[in-house]
């Protein structure tokens, strides 16, 4: 497995949650890591990136409420997400792109369930 996601689950709203994606060293260096996520019958969609320079982009629903980092060793990112509301339900997706290609490599997908 080249990219292992963890920490999906089931939450009440306003709740937390942090997902975490680890990149095997096979891959080469990570370029980026980010989060994707799709709800049924929508597209997928961006959560948020970050580059192994620290550079991180929001999706809109993201913005203010969940945070992307990364390890010091640049092979895992987490996503803590909090004030889940039941529209971040979703499946989400782990994403990298290595550094200095356009290769994106896709996790198995988290499944992420927020009740009201």
């Amino acid at each position: 497995v080249q990219l292992q996601a963890s920490g999906g689950g089931s939450v009440q709203a306003g709740g937390s949650l942090r997902l975490s994606c680890a990149a095997a060293r096979s891959l080469g260096s990570v370029g980026t890591m980010g989060w994707y996520r799709q709800a049924p019958g929508k597209q997928r969609e961006l959560v948020a990136t970050i580059t192994r320079g620290l550079r991180t982009t929001y999706g809109d629903s993201a913005k203010g409420r969940f945070t992307i980092s990364i390890a010091n060793n640049k092979t895992t990112a987490y996503l803590q997400m909090s004030g889940l509301k039941p529209e971040d339900t979703a499946i989400y997706y782990c994403n990298v792109v290595v550094l200095g290609t356009m290769q994106a490599h896709w996790g198995q997908g988290t499944q992420v369930t927020v009740s009201s």
